[in-house]
């Protein structure tokens, strides 16, 4: 047993905020893991069976040992090794489910560390101030474990524990009409400030003086509670945890979808959800600050754009590789009808790995599965609970809320037309919108070099992006547009993903959005792996400009040029809704840079320079073949 004291007789947050310091520097340590260091909770943990836990534990036995309230996790760990630092209950929660978008979590949140900055937490005795308790967040802690190290930082961080909870795990706004305009804006506010940890989801949580429950906005997981005569409150995840009598029940219900529960020992109450939710509304004037702070995609004025083009559109269908049958099964049928095709046969295409033909780098993934029971969401029944819409731009401080935290621009769909593109290009043309910004960089190389060129161009690619974001930059375009001469365009997946991570690793990722305009990406799987990794915004102009020619041509019937436009980027983002749904994720926010994939057939030095933290067990070509195959791709155009 190891006990520490305040140097000042400090007591409460103050005294919290001191042994959060000294955890998170020891917890740095290898081998090093305090399961309980609090002045307001003592955490007891054990590879036991429920019932020798009171013979483990003798203090929990003794009738001189007293508390309000109590919070317990039983669980068979069934997809981690048990350990101390992965066992529940952690430092605020007990978590039932899981957060599928936890890698994309871990990489925002350390790309947020450079900007952190608080007065609530105190500095070291040599003045060092938060960084030296980075990571926040161990990058290979179970999700749940990851989930409490940010809820933790948020509340030491000056914000209550409903209030931060709500701010991870949002209730349903997006598609709610009828929510009250001031609650609507403290969810919108914050979905700026930070993106939801998603998954299905149902979190108990306790600081020692409060205790309760939020279930995820779907209500995947079961929730349940009831409320005796004698003042007793108990919460669980099934019904007859403890057996109580009939008669003494007074009230009795189950947790909903976003609904939050939550017991006050201080005073002595039940909190109801529309009076937390109320309360935190009216913290601040968040209608103000969105109406002062954000700027609607359509609210931009039209702008034109010169862009660099090949000499025919057959040249640069040729370049990225496109086939018949792509626009005769794929963009057809969806600038046809808006709606992604459907066919009901497999496909016998070889691994891209093991296949004579060059292909594109998408063709290297696949989407993740949840490890434990998720069912897939109904996104067409349910579209209350899912969302296309987001807001991207600069982030400011994550433990301070400002105005200027929704300086951000707000996009209704992630995939978005040559005319869109242009507004965002252009944006600050007239000088009245520098913080938002843009620089646009050419996504090609030279074939010549092989693998090596590539990479260095790549690395290239990384330092123009940094240096753009030190003089000003807050919109960063990726464009393979262009390609003439000995240059050829890099994939645009391998392009976002080099930008996106090396943005994560050097921690100015959240000082820009990331917009990419790509000639190759023209499937949903394709705009998923964009979104996936880091992109806010992407406008496939090749996939465009061929469903405008075909309607053009009389190959789409009565459709006109610019309803293919429309119809194509209404189908794409229905296909990455419905991608989104199988793995339970409701949100393009939290779905952006979550990286749910695994490769298959790319070498370690591809994985980690673009795709860092994803898995690919079997190894594989490296960026001398990917090289080798856009090359070839081009090659056919020439």
């Amino acid at each position: 047993q190891l006990f520490v004291a305040g140097a000042a007789a400090d007591a409460g947050l103050d005294l919290e905020r001191k042994a959060f310091c000294l955890r998170k520097r020891a917890d740095h340590q290898p081998g090093v893991y305090f399961a309980s260091l609090s002045s307001r909770t003592i955490v007891y943990k054990g590879m036991l069976a429920a019932p020798q836990v009171e013979r483990f534990f003798p203090d929990l036995a003794d009738d001189r040992y007293h508390s309000a309230l109590a919070l317990v996790h039983s669980r068979f760990s069934t997809n981690t090794f048990p350990s101390w630092a992965r066992a529940h209950p952690y430092r605020y929660v007990a978590h039932n489910g899981e957060i599928n978008t936890v890698q994309g979590n871990r990489n925002w949140m350390r790309a947020r560390e450079a900007m952190l900055e608080s007065s609530l937490i105190p500095e070291s005795a040599s003045g060092k101030g938060l960084d030296r308790l980075f990571p926040i967040v161990h990058p290979r802690g179970s999700d749940s474990g990851s989930f409490d190290e940010c809820l933790e930082l948020l509340h030491l961080g000056g914000r209550s524990l409903p209030h931060a909870l709500l701010m991870m795990i949002p209730e349903p706004w997006e598609n709610h009409q009828e929510m009250d305009p001031s609650r609507r804006a403290f969810y919108q506010f914050h979905s700026a400030v930070m993106e939801p940890w998603d998954g299905p989801a149902l979190i108990a949580f306790t600081d020692g003086s409060v205790i309760g429950a939020v279930l995820d906005r779907n209500g995947l997981r079961p929730g349940r509670y009831w409320v005796t005569s004698d003042g007793m409150v108990i919460g669980a995840s099934e019904v007859g945890v403890l057996d109580i009598e009939p008669e003494r029940v007074v009230r009795r219900g189950r947790l909903r979808p976003g609904r939050i529960f939550l017991a006050d020992t201080a005073a002595g109450r039940i909190v109801e959800d529309e009076e937390v939710k109320a309360e935190l509304a009216a913290e601040h004037p968040y209608q103000e600050w969105l109406h002062a702070g954000l700027i609607h995609l359509d609210e931009l004025p039209s702008r034109s754009r010169i862009v660099p083009t090949a000499e025919d559109l057959l040249a640069q269908q040729r370049t990225f590789g496109y086939t018949e049958e792509e626009l005769r099964v794929i963009l057809s049928p969806m600038a046809a009808t808006g709606a992604e095709p459907i066919g009901s046969m497999g496909t016998d295409t070889p691994v891209a790995t093991l296949s004579d033909r060059p292909r594109l780098v998408y063709d290297y993934f696949t989407q993740l599965f949840a490890q434990v029971t998720n069912p897939p969401l109904d996104a067409i029944r349910e579209e209350l609970v899912t969302s296309l819409a987001r807001s991207f731009g600069p982030e400011q401080n994550l433990l301070e809320p400002t105005p200027a935290a929704v300086r951000q621009i707000v996009i209704p769909f992630p995939v978005i037309g040559e005319e869109d593109l242009a507004k965002l290009v252009h944006v600050n043309f007239d000088g009245n919108l520098r913080g938002f910004a843009a620089h646009t960089i050419d996504g090609l190389f030279d074939p010549r070099d092989g693998g090596e060129g590539l990479q260095k161009r790549l690395k290239e690619i990384c330092a123009e992006a940094h240096n753009a974001i030190e003089d000003g930059a807050r919109l960063l375009v990726l464009s393979d547009r262009g390609a003439a001469g000995n240059l050829i365009p890099i994939p645009s997946l391998l392009l976002t993903g080099a930008v996106h991570h090396h943005l994560v690793r050097e921690k100015t990722r959240t000082r820009v959005g990331l917009i990419v305009e790509t000639g190759d990406a023209r499937e949903c799987h394709h705009i998923a792996l964009l979104s996936g990794y880091g992109a806010a915004a992407i406008c496939p102009y090749l996939a465009i400009e061929t469903v405008r020619d075909l309607a053009g041509r009389g190959e789409l019937g009565d459709v006109t040029p610019q309803e293919a436009e429309a119809n194509l980027v209404k189908a794409l983002g229905k296909g990455v809704l419905k991608i989104m749904s199988k793995m339970g994720v409701s949100t393009i926010a939290s779905y952006t840079g979550a990286q749910i994939f695994e490769a298959i057939g790319l070498g370690d030095e591809v994985i980690e320079s673009c795709f860092t933290g994803t898995s690919s067990r079997l190894g594989g070509v490296g960026f001398d073949v990917l090289a080798t195959e856009a090359a070839r791709r081009a090659a056919v155009a020439a």
